[in-house]
């Protein structure tokens, strides 16, 4: 899957993720009010309406991205039924030929995170029938309960040539409460690093084991609100795809994402949420209003695009 992923940002010629992490306060009235007339003030009919705003989302953007990543928490607020427009949303996304980064976050003891894999990227045996449950390309894991939280993740990835994004330098702002702390990772020299970087290099040692064409099934994330972190975790981490968040909303910009880039311009894709998909409350695209919400977004697509078209060519 990351051989389709490279394919995909080569051909679109955007490294651009778009961030499904629906919010009431962003679907429009008209789709609430179309949603709650059917289904009512419920947990099924917030359900409906966010399921209607991302499949309008979808529709006005996908010829320009290589990928989304819907955000699993934003729909299990809305309980059983949030799920479910979570996984008809992925499915929907991949009949347009979208990559799906399933932003999960998952890591735990062993077999838990056997179980996690199994249920968004791998398969599960029900009697003498092999199912599938989420089925998204990529998924986010954290790796702070140690390696046996993230081999059965990778295990997965070498059996389904799909992929993970692990958590080395996050966006938020208390990231570095601990990703930060210095560390001796070597007794005998006492060298003290920051936690990321070792985080890093363990990242670096997995995508070893199961490589594609040019990058690993294994990537990381790291935060666009960190560019300097990002130019020394590109190094430690050559053949990982990193994932950037915190481009927009959170106050990332094209200038900063320079660093993430390998120089044949691959190695990163960067992420946009609210600041895509609910452009049309920002000042910029007003102009749009609520009815044209999805063209907001795409407008919001092609700006973003071209902030980091403008800052990779000043890079040179």
């Amino acid at each position: 899957m990351i051989n389709k992923l490279v394919e995909k940002i080569k051909k679109t010629q955007a490294p651009i993720v778009v961030g499904l992490d629906p919010s009431m306060k962003f679907v429009p009235e008209q789709i609430q009010k179309r949603a709650f007339a059917e289904y009512g003030e419920t947990m099924k009919g917030a359900a409906e309406a966010i399921w209607q705003y991302n499949k309008a989302i979808v529709d006005a953007v996908y010829d320009l991205i290589p990928a989304v990543k819907p955000q699993i928490a934003m729909y299990e607020q809305f309980g059983v039924e949030g799920l479910a427009a979570f996984q008809k949303t992925v499915e929907y996304c991949r009949q347009k030929d979208l990559i799906v980064i399933g932003d999960v976050k998952r890591g735990d003891i062993g077999s838990t995170s056997e179980a996690y894999a199994a249920g968004h990227l791998g398969k599960v045996t029900v009697g003498n029938t092999v199912c599938r449950g989420f089925d998204e390309d990529f998924a986010t894991v954290n790796p702070y309960l140690g390696s046996d939280g993230v081999k059965p993740f990778i295990k997965v990835c070498q059996e389904e040539k799909k992929g993970i994004f692990v958590l080395v330098k996050t966006s938020n702002p208390s990231s570095g409460e601990f990703q930060d702390r210095l560390t001796a990772d070597d007794k005998e020299s006492g060298k003290m690093r920051p936690l990321y970087e070792i985080v890093g290099e363990h990242v670096a040692e997995w995508g070893e084991t199961c490589m594609g064409d040019s990058y690993s099934y294994v990537g990381a994330v790291v935060g666009a609100t960190y560019p300097e972190q990002g130019r020394i975790l590109r190094d430690i981490m050559p053949k990982a795809y990193i994932l950037v968040p915190g481009y927009g909303a959170q106050g990332g910009k094209g200038a900063d994402l320079v660093h993430f880039f390998n120089k044949d311009g691959l190695g990163a894709i960067v992420n946009s949420s609210r600041g895509i998909i609910a452009a049309y409350q920002q000042e910029q695209y007003a102009k749009y209003g609520a009815e044209n919400f999805a063209d907001a977004s795409r407008a919001a697509v092609l700006a973003m695009k071209e902030d980091i078209d403008q800052a990779l060519a000043a890079r040179g």
